[in-house]
């Protein structure tokens, strides 16, 4: 179950929550990268559709770094963020955060960048509001 929610007053950052289950997992019983780099595309998805308040596609994803292996059973907090837009682009940088729900310890995984293009409806690649300084 994925859980979303907005950062009070602003739609340039979004929060998703997952749980890692067994199906999500390798035979090393961590995460499998393509599931992180799923659930990361689902929140620079969520961030920029509120932003540009418009359908939004993955143009790119690039600069994944794979930092620190993810678990089952932990807790995956997926934070998004707007830092950058172009005339119809937005960069989108995404961290992943696991935290052990025993323990509380928590860290950063992973941390990737996405462009994601806003769409009029035609499907015609259509301009964004600028991003505030």
């Amino acid at each position: 179950m994925t859980a979303v929610s907005a950062t009070a007053g602003t739609a340039t950052e979004a929060r998703l929550i997952e749980i890692v289950f067994p199906d999500h997992t390798n035979h090393l019983g961590t995460l499998f990268g393509g599931q992180a780099l799923a659930w990361m595309d689902k929140a620079a998805f969520v961030v920029a559709t509120r932003y540009a308040r418009r359908t939004v596609v993955t143009a790119r994803s690039e600069q994944v770094d794979f930092r620190q292996p993810v678990r089952q059973g932990q807790l995956v907090e997926l934070i998004a963020r707007i830092v950058a837009t172009g005339r119809s682009s937005m960069q989108v940088e995404v961290d992943l955060i696991a935290e052990d729900l025993l323990s509380g310890d928590a860290r950063l995984c992973t941390r990737g960048r996405f462009t994601m293009i806003a769409l009029d409806a035609h499907g015609t690649p259509t301009a964004v509001m600028p991003l505030a300084p």
